[in-house]
């Protein structure tokens, strides 16, 4: 299991080292664990979280993170948020996860939710 937690870790800093997030245009950054999913919006300039939702939040916490469902409720709800700041822009960062399952079903409901990338 080592090694391919050490694959996704290098896949991450080859897209981290193209996909930058500021301040007008915050990064959303997606981490999945076998039960939750986690999502941040993050100025790299600043080096500060905007905002952050996750299926272990109360809102979410009697449904499961770990399916489509869970993880299409977290990408409503940073879209929300991010629409209560006025951020409508973002760049992805699937954090070395394939694009797939999870990642997408968060990425289709942020977009969904107003979110454009």
């Amino acid at each position: 299991m080592e090694k391919k937690v050490a694959l996704r870790l290098k896949r991450h800093r080859r897209v981290r080292a193209k996909v930058k997030g500021t301040a007008e245009r915050p990064r959303l950054c997606v981490f999945r664990s076998t039960k939750h999913i986690y999502a941040q919006l993050i100025d790299d300039d600043a080096g500060a979280t905007l905002i952050a939702a996750s299926s272990v939040e109360a809102p979410l916490r009697g449904q499961s993170g770990g399916n489509i469902a869970g993880a299409r409720s977290v990408g409503a709800m940073i879209a929300s948020k991010a629409g209560e700041k006025g951020i409508k822009a973002v760049v992805f960062d699937r954090g070395g996860f394939k694009y797939h399952g999870r990642v997408k079903s968060l990425a289709d409901a942020a977009r969904e939710g107003g979110l454009e990338f």
